[in-house]
């Protein structure tokens, strides 16, 4: 991530960032650190990188833009 004044170079960040917060860590506390970890790990192997449709790929999720992709 970029340093202050420089918006572009946090542009990838932020929007991975902002649905983290949305989808996740604004509707739920943690109980510890472990749990929150977990969560996150969660959020992005299973859901984020597998399930959700990402606007940037034609509202495909990754997985099956690249299986698309390959064949």
């Amino acid at each position: 991530m970029s340093g202050k004044a420089d918006p572009y170079d946090n542009a990838m960040m932020e929007s991975f960032f902002s649905p983290l917060r949305a989808e996740l860590t604004d509707l739920e506390r943690f109980a510890t650190r472990q749990a929150a970890r977990t969560a996150v790990f969660d959020f992005i192997e299973v859901f984020y990188n597998r399930q959700r449709l990402h606007s940037s790929l034609g509202y495909y999720s990754p997985l099956a833009y690249e299986a698309d992709y390959l064949s």
